[in-house]
């Protein structure tokens, strides 16, 4: 009897969660194209959609370029006025400029 009542004990609790488990829903995910797909996909005009993107990240990296350039010549110019030994606000605002559009850059040049 005491076996009966152990075995029980033991049984009860994997037939509830076995019971819980399948009640759990199950949420159907999207089947619809991937983003991949898309890429590769055409645009009306006969090109592909990655050629295009890719011409529009250099375009935007040859403009992110030519602003650093400027904005560093500014800094350069901007260090080389000042004859005190303190940096000033704007200095560090055109750093920060720099690093920011050096990011931008590295980040297209990655993808």
């Amino acid at each position: 009897m005491q076996q009966m009542y152990r075995s029980t004990f033991l049984l009860l609790p994997a037939a509830l969660l076995a019971r819980l488990g399948a009640q759990v829903p199950h949420v159907p995910t999207p089947e619809g194209p991937s983003l991949d797909d898309d890429k590769d996909a055409k645009l009306p005009n006969g090109r592909l959609r990655s050629d295009e993107l890719a011409k529009a990240a250099y375009a935007d990296s040859l403009e992110d370029t030519k602003k650093m350039i400027a904005t560093a010549e500014d800094l350069k110019t901007e260090l080389e006025k000042n004859d005190r030994y303190v940096v000033s606000l704007s200095a560090i605002k055109k750093t920060e400029e720099i690093e920011k559009l050096a990011k931008r850059i590295r980040g297209r040049l990655k993808q």
